[in-house]
């Protein structure tokens, strides 16, 4: 094989048909678009979702539920992630910030505390929110759980 000799594939290069240049050239007249209509009109384009007049689908498919605009969403932390801090960086004061710079949340969260997982020693931990079962998880070890 040399280099002078490579070539494409038979059929898989196709040579580019110029439309609309004269009758001669066999796409002039209409150049393809066919007569009238939007779509043989230059500038047109679709609506998005347009079925050509049939009831397009998202108005064919019912409402349900809704979003409230007033729900405060909060990062959940869990107990056992709590207890890997504690264990990792030997820290028993746990609030956002020290949450914030081992990657646990971000600096805008609002951060809950949730039960999965167990503690195993005493931590002070003061957050936004609790669950009841983290909350009882937290005071049963001696610890004090307070919301910001």
């Amino acid at each position: 094989m040399k280099l002078n000799t490579l070539s494409p594939s038979e059929g898989s290069v196709k040579n580019n048909y110029r439309r609309g240049r004269g009758q001669g050239s066999g796409g002039g007249g209409t150049a393809t678009r066919g007569h009238k209509g939007a779509q043989s009109r230059s500038g047109h384009s679709k609506k998005r979702g347009f079925e050509g007049g049939q009831m397009p689908l998202q108005r064919r498919v019912p409402k349900f539920g809704f979003k409230n605009i007033n729900r405060t969403e909060f990062k959940g932390v869990n107990l056992d992630v709590i207890q890997k801090i504690v264990e990792s960086k030997n820290i028993f004061d746990i609030t956002p910030e020290v949450l914030i710079l081992n990657g646990v949340a971000s600096k805008n969260d609002l951060i809950k505390i949730l039960g999965r997982g167990e503690l195993k020693s005493k931590v002070n931990i003061s957050v936004h929110a609790f669950t009841a079962t983290a909350k009882a998880a937290i005071e049963s070890k001696g610890g004090v759980a307070q919301e910001i």
